[in-house]
């Protein structure tokens, strides 16, 4: 069964597929025939109220992506999905690719070591939205590969971005996250490029990847490559950086649909009672990262705090953090910090010492 409210798109969908049934009655589609899953694959404005629909008629629900416009209601579609025993699932297809996955492989064996940094690019000319901005567009998938590599969520978020073409709504977008361990991941969008480019680089401590989806052939290459700085010296003349230059290789990729093998999850869900691995809670936490980045935007690119709280709600500003957070110091500045202070008592010794002495002196010569 198809739905949508333009008839020609309906007609159109017949041509492609005539077996299949077309109405613009989306009230109809949920009560009037005999559905068990739908999948909504609509402007992001309408997610949440089509959604919402679906699951109160007792429908299994697949959310393209993001989830909703806001994690609010992300959370309320989930309580909904629990209280009824049904599936809610994000689209965040990148994850359900061969390529990510053996990304993702790659990293927990640590062939690339501790990963450090990751830099992602998704451009193209077009298509302009106006209702979403090209971080809310694009930057969803670069957002959910790179969590799944790293596994946590993002501390801060910082977002700068330009509307070149439709006034208020960005085309052009750079976003920064930052997460424990001083590990950052940097998102720049954009409807503005002339090249289609789809590009990841995961900066490992040992070695490196970069994938590029739009390659026909070797979609990964992991070079080995690093730097390492001496693991001691004595003299600024014995201190050198050590550049090794590897060899670089690409690992064979199964080559599957992601849309079809993500359709297939859904359906394995459903039919055996499993959680997505893009479930609900996912898509939510997705969508709290482009709320923290559209407000960074309002705030010139200042970096917007994310509460990790169990409900997944609210961001701040990074420059109100937790009261509970106490800063992280080296040992190495530790080791300097004491060594400060055992001077600074060594020296409000020998003056107390030297008071006394003047004291005494002082004393003597009244005597």
């Amino acid at each position: 069964m198809m739905c949508d409210t333009q008839e020609h798109r309906i007609a159109h969908l017949k041509t492609l597929y005539p077996e299949v049934q077309g109405s613009t009655d989306y009230a109809h589609m949920l009560n009037g025939v005999d559905v068990d899953a739908v999948v909504i694959a609509t402007a992001v404005k309408s997610h949440y109220p089509l959604a919402k629909a679906s699951l109160m008629a007792g429908k299994h629900t697949f959310i393209e992506k993001p989830m909703a416009g806001s994690s609010e209601h992300c959370e309320e579609l989930i309580d909904i999905a629990q209280e009824k025993g049904l599936v809610l699932m994000a689209a965040h297809t990148f994850l359900y690719s061969p390529v990510v996955q053996k990304i993702k492989e790659i990293v927990e064996q640590g062939d690339i070591g501790e990963i450090r940094y990751i830099c992602a690019r998704r451009l193209n000319l077009g298509l302009f939205q106006k209702d979403i901005n090209v971080a809310w567009d694009l930057a969803p998938h670069d957002i959910s590969i790179i969590q799944h590599i790293l596994g946590e969520q993002p501390i801060t978020v910082n977002c700068r971005g330009s509307a070149h073409i439709t006034p208020g709504v960005q085309d052009v977008t750079t976003m920064s996250l930052s997460y424990p361990r001083q590990r950052t991941a940097i998102i720049h969008s954009s409807w503005l490029d002339p090249r289609k480019v789809r590009e990841m680089t995961i900066v490992g401590s040992k070695r490196m990847i970069v994938y590029d989806d739009c390659a026909p052939l070797e979609k990964i290459r992991v070079y080995d490559s690093r730097v390492e700085r001496p693991p001691h010296y004595d003299t600024f003349a014995e201190f050198h950086y050590a550049y090794h230059y590897g060899d670089v290789y690409a690992p064979y990729i199964k080559q599957e649909e992601p849309l079809k093998t993500e359709c297939q999850h859904f359906l394995d869900c459903i039919n055996h009672g499993k959680t997505p691995l893009t479930d609900g809670r996912q898509g939510m936490e997705l969508v709290r990262i482009l709320e923290a980045s559209s407000e960074s935007l309002k705030l010139d690119g200042a970096p917007v705090h994310l509460a990790n709280n169990s409900n997944g709600n609210g961001s701040s500003p990074a420059s109100h953090p937790p009261a509970a957070a106490i800063p992280h110091v080296p040992i190495a500045k530790m080791k300097e910090l004491k060594m400060e202070k055992q001077s600074e008592s060594e020296t409000n010794s020998h003056l107390d010492n030297l008071n006394i002495k003047i004291k005494i002196g002082i004393n003597k010569k009244q005597t």
